[in-house]
């Protein structure tokens, strides 16, 4: 690899409650079920040499799918950064809700399609969500020669590949609505791996979702 590229791979965290369609309480909360929990340690499998960096979203679904490949690599440094999902539901509209309930108000959320709204007024906006984008691929740019994955979670992850493959940063009801169409015709299964290759400056280049190691 170029000594000023750094190799990422990109994981989708495994089957939470929410993906389950049960009952959450914060959507930071989210646990992993059963099968998300041999996801993660499916995922641990994958590597064939130790990562240089881990770095894991704040929400639990993401650290715990972290938990197995940190027990494999103990001494590799860990970090977390604002890699979380886009929460653009005010987070008491998970109390006690499955997704199936939740359903009628994100698509209201989508039709409105105001990239500024801060949904219930704690929601998190789609112009915050790009700004996280932003920082997340500046971190990546900024660590050279390193091999680093990212635990992390499904929109946010199609946010940031989106926004890598058009050039879009900006927050605009236009481009809120291409990302809501790409969302819609691009899925990251749990557990799969994005890999992609950083540079410092230049064209990101990324492969397909992998997803060979989950049995």
């Amino acid at each position: 690899m170029d000594n000023d590229m750094s190799e990422v791979w990109l994981i989708r965290h495994g089957e939470s409650v929410s993906n389950a369609n049960l009952q959450t309480a914060h959507p930071a909360e989210s646990a992993l079920t059963e099968k998300g929990q041999r996801e993660a340690e499916q995922i641990a499998t994958a590597f064939g040499e130790p990562p240089d960096l881990i770095v894991v979203s704040s929400y639990l679904r993401a650290r715990q799918t972290a938990v197995p490949t940190i027990a494999r690599f103990p001494h590799i440094p860990q970090e977390v950064w604002p890699a979380h999902e886009f929460t653009y539901l005010h987070p008491i509209r998970y109390k006690g809700t499955t997704g199936d309930e939740r359903r009628p108000l994100a698509l209201a959320y989508w039709e409105r399609n105001d990239p500024f709204e801060k949904e219930g007024g704690e929601g998190e906006s789609f112009a915050e969500l790009m700004n996280r984008v932003q920082e997340i691929i500046a971190r990546l740019r900024q660590r050279p020669a390193q091999f680093i994955i990212v635990f992390s979670h499904g929109l946010f992850l199609r946010a940031l590949v989106w926004s890598i493959l058009t050039g879009i940063a900006e927050a605009t009801p236009q481009t809120m609505k291409r990302y809501s169409n790409f969302t819609q015709a691009v899925q990251i299964p749990n557990g799969a791996i994005v890999r992609a290759q950083f540079p410092a400056a230049g064209s990101v280049f990324i492969a397909n979702f992998d997803t060979a190691h989950m049995r």
